[in-house]
């Protein structure tokens, strides 16, 4: 069992910057990679970015440069700094891992980009 908790969104101007925040407890030693998806109203849910415990990342195209996700020391924490905001970016943003074959999610935050 995981359970992840997430934290760090708000309202924020385009061109504005938000870290969200992704804390792991349970089961952590069995959590390889760790993902961050998102979801605006009327859309279905995307995965944003993802890291493995050995550091390799990858992004959807569309926050290629402006987002970063990074994984703490202790592997149990996962944070996406997100820079350079666009309206578009507006969602509810979701942490996520599976572990043999069972995903877990948090609970969502919310990111609120005004024009």
């Amino acid at each position: 069992q995981v359970q992840l908790v997430e934290s760090g969104g708000g309202l924020v101007q385009a061109g504005g910057s938000l870290r969200l925040s992704c804390a792991a407890s349970g089961s952590i030693f069995s959590i390889n990679t760790m993902g961050w998806y998102r979801q605006a109203p009327g859309k279905e849910r995307e995965l944003v970015a993802a890291i493995t415990r050995s550091g390799e990342t990858k992004y959807t195209d569309s926050v290629k440069g402006r987002f970063t996700i990074s994984r703490s020391g202790g592997k149990n924490t996962v944070y996406l700094q997100m820079n350079s905001l666009k309206p578009e970016d507006t969602a509810v943003y979701y942490c996520n891992t599976e572990i043999a074959n069972r995903e877990y999610w948090g609970q969502g935050t919310q990111v609120t980009v005004s024009s």
